[in-house]
């Protein structure tokens, strides 16, 4: 019964290894040596940091490097702050069977690929789009303005193409919160306000922590919405990345770069934790 139960183990354990060693560890490992590699004056192959002295050397590179990720908190922040309302009706607020339609509903537009989701609001915006013919329609606008290829936008189609990986962890968290807490808190005196800071977001915390890591990590490695919302003043740092591997063919310094926003990731999702004083395992399980 032991070794039937350890080849069971082994039987299970091993695809998992695998996709991990082979699609995760073994990439990032090549990733940081290729960072690493350059050559001499001689043409001679050597180990050296140039490659991030460039980094650091260059304004434009570190300057797109930091408001990627001040965007990408942005994006965060923004994304909860629209889906947590949703998510609250739909578990709290609603009846489970007309709960279960409207779950239903906000998955319907995450059955389609980011692609045409973005060009959906790209017919939207446009300068001859949706929005701008019903605004000159009715006398709002005298002439068509461009609503896209700005920030704006661009964190507009972010938050939109990651409102489904917040809501998910938000459902699932607030499903489990007893309704008599919050009733309990209303008949002593609670405010909204009160009930919803000390009780449903703390209960909460592990859904948003979790919703929270999955949405940043997104938004920062995100290309196609930046480019093509945001046009070509985008500043992405994503877009950076793609320039040194397929425009200049400088895997080399691609290579930095992706391991440098690796490295960006790992270190605000630390700390995000740490200020939320939660546990990874916790958050994600």
């Amino acid at each position: 019964m032991k070794n039937h139960f350890r080849l069971g183990l082994f039987i299970f354990l091993t695809p998992v290894l695998l996709w991990l060693a082979l699609l995760i560890v073994v990439p990032h490992i090549e990733l940081l040596l290729m960072s690493l590699q350059g050559k001499d004056d001689l043409g001679n192959p050597v180990w050296t940091l140039v490659h991030y002295r460039n980094f650091f050397v260059e304004e434009i590179y570190w300057y797109t490097f930091v408001r990627t990720a001040l965007y990408a908190i942005t994006v965060t922040v923004l994304t909860f702050l629209v889906t947590f309302p949703v998510a609250f009706y739909i578990t709290k607020v609603v009846s489970p069977r007309l709960s279960g339609f409207l779950t239903i509903l906000l998955l319907m537009p995450f059955w389609v690929s980011e692609l045409v989701r973005v060009y959906g609001w790209m017919i939207l915006l446009r300068e001859s789009g949706v929005i701008n013919h019903l605004l000159t329609s009715a006398g709002l606008l005298a002439a068509p303005i461009e609503m896209l290829y700005n920030d704006i936008s661009m964190l507009m189609g972010l938050v939109y193409t990651s409102m489904l990986f917040m809501a998910v962890p938000l459902i699932s968290s607030l499903e489990g919160l007893d309704d008599s807490l919050i009733e309990a808190a209303h008949d002593l005196g609670a405010s909204p306000l009160t009930i919803c800071l000390k009780i449903v977001i703390p209960y909460a915390a592990p859904g948003i922590t979790s919703g929270s890591i999955v949405v940043f990590m997104l938004a920062l490695g995100n290309y196609l919405t930046p480019t093509l919302m945001g046009g070509k003043n985008s500043l992405w740092f994503t877009e950076q990345i793609y320039n040194e591997f397929i425009a200049s063919f400088n895997w080399n310094q691609g290579a930095a770069f992706g391991f440098l926003l690796l490295l960006l990731s790992s270190v605000i999702i630390w700390i995000g934790l740490k200020l939320s004083k939660q546990q990874l395992g916790r958050a994600l399980s």
